[in-house]
């Protein structure tokens, strides 16, 4: 924590000496390719009035959304083509599929499949992020050692009895760390997403800023914003997760 704060605090002093000066002529880096940390900051206020905060709104319903699904489908199907094999080859091909599938393409796709508003933002990123979800949640399954299965089946448990009493809380950690790395990574779709025709939301404004007048201050303020709701989110479940396997001394 104390390095990591020390990394940023060593950015932010290049940044404010590489644009220090109220002349520009006398900045190392001239302030339409780099303002300053204070001019930034200061554009918060016109930043507010444009909507920061419904846009803040619909990129987390968008994101939360899309991957909710991802997490109910990806996980349910990963817990069952861990336990059955003939099941997980039987997707394979289509999974493989799904995570080699490009996100430039995945974009004109969808737009073609859900049409233009917010459903095709959200299946943006249900598509873009299932594959995955679903290949962690097999490797957390098939990682679990195979003598709980066996102790199980000793004591006279049914398959059904072994896939929920033995599997899914052996590997219900694993699952909620992939989880959690893999919503940072939803995060940055989104912004993809929501260049095209968006009326809302943090890609939004960060379009807009450049494309009106190339407003740089509102463009890295915005940057600046999602890496710290981005960090927010991720320590809530990295709290939320200690809480629940207090057990796992490594989470």
């Amino acid at each position: 924590m104390i390095l990591g704060g020390l990394c940023l605090a060593c950015v932010f002093g290049v940044w404010s000496w590489a644009t220090a000066g109220s002349i520009a002529e006398e900045r190392i880096l001239s302030p339409t390719l780099m303002p300053s940390p204070y001019e930034v900051w200061a554009s918060i206020d016109t930043l507010l009035e444009r909507g920061l905060l419904s846009g803040i709104a619909a990129t987390l319903k968008r994101v939360f959304l899309g991957f909710g699904l991802s997490i109910s489908v990806g996980v349910t199907a990963g817990i069952l083509a861990g336990s059955w094999r003939p099941l997980q080859s039987f997707l394979a091909p289509l999974v493989l599929f799904g995570r080699s599938l490009p996100l430039a393409a995945l974009i004109p796709l969808t737009l073609i499949w859900f049409g233009i508003e917010d459903k095709q933002k959200i299946m943006f990123i249900f598509i873009a992020t299932v594959p995955f979800i679903f290949s962690d949640t097999v490797a957390s399954v098939l990682s679990i050692n195979e003598r709980y299965v066996e102790t199980a089946e000793t004591l006279g448990a049914s398959r059904r009895q072994i896939i929920f009493k033995v599997l899914v809380p052996l590997a219900l950690p694993d699952i909620f760390t992939s989880v959690r790395f893999l919503f940072g990574l939803a995060f940055g779709y989104i912004m993809l997403a929501e260049v095209i025709n968006a009326k809302a939301g943090i890609g939004f404004l960060i379009n807009q800023s450049f494309t009106r007048g190339g407003n740089m201050e509102h463009a890295l303020l915005l940057l600046l914003i999602i890496g710290f709701m981005a960090y927010i989110i991720d320590r809530a479940l990295v709290w939320f997760q200690r809480g629940l396997f207090p057990y796992r001394k490594d989470l």
